[in-house]
């Protein structure tokens, strides 16, 4: 296709993603409508979502905020969000039940060809759109959280979403900044928190099993696989890493990982024992009270590496 159709998007559930998703928006050029059944959420939306786009700015991600923030508007309704909304981004409570009451109650007031995406981070979308008319042009379209940062997006669709659907999404994506990256049908946890999920029980079992620190652990990640992932994928990384590319690799190493993999075979719960071994040494490296703190470290981090990798693939592209 073109290019995703000219219209309104509108933002429903305005906490941390939702507002992040206005802002991924709105710095496109869109014009946004927010919406929050919760008075209070939407009420402080408009001066959070300021000072991120001030963020932005001065991270040199953006031209203006104050234009940014022009284009968002908060509605007073559900109604008056979604009329003649092109594409609706759903980003409600995580729970199946919450989701099923929304997308019911936006089912009978979209307009006929109007797409909603699910910010979902795990439940799919066949178990909330079933019984909606729209079902069709329903699908999950997860972000990596901060969304106006990190730029992936999953598209998850359920059994009944069209492939028109799913592609007219991923222009939208890509018209608006974003890395589209599409599943051909569900699976539970979906791409991102599947490939986490991994990293994660093992990060857990070393602790759990007094191999290494909590603070170690992440420094393997941080300062090690981090700064190669950052710009480039583990198939990438591993084509790189053998005279031959990734077959030479697979018949090299093979074995290893297949041995690792067959030690790991026991799932092991989190119980709590183990969370408040993790949650102490986490603690003695950052105190609880420091929490936000630290997290807008981490978004001001991300923006200037996302400045970085905007400069760097602008230079690769012009040296092609």
């Amino acid at each position: 296709m073109n290019g995703f159709r000219a219209g309104p998007i509108a933002i429903v559930g305005c906490g941390l993603v939702g507002r992040a998703w206005a802002m991924v928006f709105a710095r496109a050029g869109r014009q946004v409508r927010l919406y929050d059944a919760n008075e209070a959420l939407l009420q402080a939306a408009p001066g959070l979502l300021a000072e991120g786009l001030r963020d932005l700015e001065q991270s040199g991600l953006i031209e203006s905020a104050d234009a940014a923030l022009a284009r968002i508007v908060v509605a007073p309704n559900l109604k008056s969000a979604l009329d003649g909304a092109v594409y609706i981004q759903e980003s409600v409570f995580e729970r199946t039940d919450v989701k099923r009451e929304v997308f019911a109650a936006m089912d009978g007031l979209i307009s006929p060809e109007a797409i909603i995406g699910s910010s979902s981070s795990g439940i799919p979308a066949s178990e909330y759109t079933a019984g909606c008319a729209c079902r069709a042009r329903c699908l999950v379209a997860h972000p990596v959280n901060p969304p106006h940062v990190v730029p992936v997006v999953e598209l998850v669709p359920a059994p009944w979403t069209t492939p028109e659907t799913v592609a007219a999404v991923r222009t939208l994506m890509e018209e608006v900044g974003q890395v589209p990256v599409a599943l051909t049908r569900e699976i539970d946890g979906f791409l991102i928190n599947r490939l986490q999920a991994v990293l994660l029980m093992e990060a857990w079992r070393l602790v759990e099993d007094g191999y290494a620190t909590v603070e170690d652990i992440d420094r393997t990640i941080s300062d090690g696989l981090g700064p190669r992932w950052s710009f480039m994928g583990p198939f990438e990384t591993i084509d790189l890493n053998a005279p031959g590319g990734v077959a030479d690799y697979a018949r090299r190493l093979g074995p290893l990982y297949q041995r690792i993999a067959s030690s790991c075979t026991e799932h092991r719960t989190w119980d709590e024992p183990l969370i408040a071994k993790v949650e102490h040494q986490r603690r003695q490296q950052l105190p609880a009270d420091q929490l936000q703190q630290r997290s807008a470290w981490r978004d001001r981090r991300l923006m200037a590496l996302a400045l970085h990798k905007r400069e760097r693939d602008a230079a690769d592209a012009a040296a092609k």
